[in-house]
């Protein structure tokens, strides 16, 4: 087994972060409920206390046993987690008048300290507080401070505690992964052995014994997860898995055909299902964003269940989860709340009597990406971008109709190899089009028109967590809002997003 970091998340929107941060060390790390402090086993190394969006002072802040911990693990308070140290031995931490947001630097550090081992005074890190730890306990002493805050980082005499008002998760921080290094390595002595391939060859060997001679069913999206899952799964029991890619009629133009055939070319045991009809007669009617998500779910699922009752001795249906679906699907006091029903985690019904396994369920997205290159997975397949899974449907901002759907294919098409043509795929995380639910007023030829408006959006990110929008050429627009025009009978209108995520989402629904 690998050595591990155990992350204890107190709800702040940077847990995630930390956790790909320690990963990118090639050390394995598990985020947990803050409450979950006695789960310690020989393979923990070392522990991190996230921040928080609650204060110290708060009566329903969180509340850390550390009994298991202290003295015994070494341990990293990052923000809140520093703060909660530092009164919880009696030091002072109030809502101070120097408050930091955004950037500062290190205008002093312990040169002798492991923590910040290799790191430059002056060196630019990140902080997001309110609160600030004003009285340090006795035997608690300074490592690092900034122009505003003294106590911007210190250690426990004694103990290999450490506390950070900084968050060096943050890409702002320029050295934050030295010092999650110094931490993990230096003080923690874990092995960087937390490899793509050594995740394969482990996972191979796992689901061997774990599925023995069992028949396996997996729905296939065309996505990178799936798509993962399906090879690491075929390399370990062959033709007993039976991938089944389902197109719903939400698909993008011409993409169940393509990628009906990538699969096939893999060598992968599929079957195309072709449910167009099926989907778009029970979302007749709908406009709700969630009740499309829930309908597009349950129809998928019976779609499923019929071609899954069809193969003989079915054992276990296996799925593309991946680690933020898992995160996010455990209760946790303070953790992002539910925005949106697409994560398919425990969402089996009771009549599909299937074990499930989850062969990616420990991997964040671009681990999933180096996984899959290591798997020798085509670039094309792994390049990708995200699709949601009800597809086009929830970028139909109004009922779905099989007109709107054609009609948004093509425009769609139209954006999506205009970015390819012009070398700007790549650059762009995720990308796509959306159909208003607004018509407007256009003069085509003599004629006026009253037609529908259809936005872009493009935006650029490493997770889908936070994304800001792409600069994208203003002759690279002009010509693909006059291609789009021009060609799509419907639309008189094109206009692009430029909003980012916080406040705005990548989807509009």
């Amino acid at each position: 087994m690998h050595n591990m970091i155990l992350i204890l998340d107190c709800g702040s929107q940077y847990t995630q972060l930390i956790a790909r941060r320690v990963r990118e060390l090639n050390i394995y790390c598990e985020i947990h409920p803050f409450t979950d402090t006695h789960r310690m086993d020989a393979n923990v190394k070392g522990v991190i206390i996230s921040g928080s969006p609650a204060s110290v002072r708060d009566a329903n802040a969180p509340q850390l046993d550390l009994s298991d911990i202290r003295g015994k693990y070494p341990l990293l308070g990052v923000c809140y987690g520093a703060q909660y140290l530092a009164k919880a031995d009696g030091g002072k931490v109030e809502a101070s008048e120097t408050r930091e947001f955004g950037r500062a630097n290190l205008k002093s550090i312990d040169q002798k300290s492991g923590l910040f081992k290799n790191m430059e005074i002056g060196s630019q890190v990140w902080m997001s507080h309110g609160d600030t730890i004003l009285e340090l306990p006795e035997n608690f002493e300074i490592e690092a401070s900034t122009r505003d805050v003294k106590v911007a980082a210190y250690h426990i005499q004694g103990e290999q505690t450490y506390g950070i008002q900084f968050h060096p998760e943050v890409y702002h921080s320029k050295q934050g992964l030295e010092l999650l290094k110094n931490f993990a390595v230096d003080i923690c002595g874990c092995q960087q052995d937390w490899t793509p391939a050594s995740f394969v060859e482990e996972t191979v060997e796992k689901m061997r014994e774990k599925l023995g001679d069992d028949q396996v069913v997996l729905g296939l999206s065309g996505g990178v997860d799936s798509t993962v899952t399906a090879v690491l799964l075929d390399k370990a029991i062959g033709d007993r898995l039976h991938c089944i890619f389902v197109n719903n009629g939400l698909l993008r133009k011409n993409e169940f055909e393509q990628v009906l055939d990538q699969y096939k070319e893999m060598g992968l045991n599929i079957k195309g299902v072709d449910a167009s009809e099926r989907f778009l007669s029970a979302l007749h009617g709908i406009a709700d964003p969630e009740l499309k998500r829930k309908t597009i779910g349950r129809v998928f699922i019976d779609v499923f269940d019929d071609e899954a009752s069809a193969i003989t001795n079915v054992d276990w249906l296996a799925q593309g989860t991946i680690y933020p679906d898992v995160i996010e699907s455990v209760s946790v006091k303070g953790p992002s709340a539910t925005i949106k029903s697409h994560h398919n985690v425990g969402g089996l019904p009771d009549y599909m009597d299937l074990k499930v396994v989850e062969p990616i369920n420990t991997l964040f997205k671009d681990e999933v990406r180096r996984v899959g290159k290591a798997l020798n997975i085509s670039p094309a397949l792994l390049g990708r971008h995200p699709f949601p899974g009800p597809g086009l449907a929830i970028r139909i901002l109004s009922e779905i109709t099989a007109e709107k759907v054609r009609l948004l294919q093509e425009v769609d098409h139209i954006f999506i190899q205009g970015l390819r043509d012009h070398n700007l795929y790549d650059a762009v995380w995720q990308a796509g089009a959306m159909l208003l639910p607004v018509q407007s007023v256009g003069v085509m030829g003599d004629e006026r028109t009253y037609e529908n408006v259809v936005a872009l959006r493009a935006v650029e990110s490493t997770d889908g967590m936070t994304a800001d929008w792409v600069h994208l050429p203003y002759e690279f627009l002009a010509e693909v809002s006059n291609r789009i025009i021009n060609r799509v009978k419907g639309v008189n209108r094109v206009v692009y997003d430029i909003s980012s995520k916080p406040p705005a989402t990548i989807e509009w629904e």
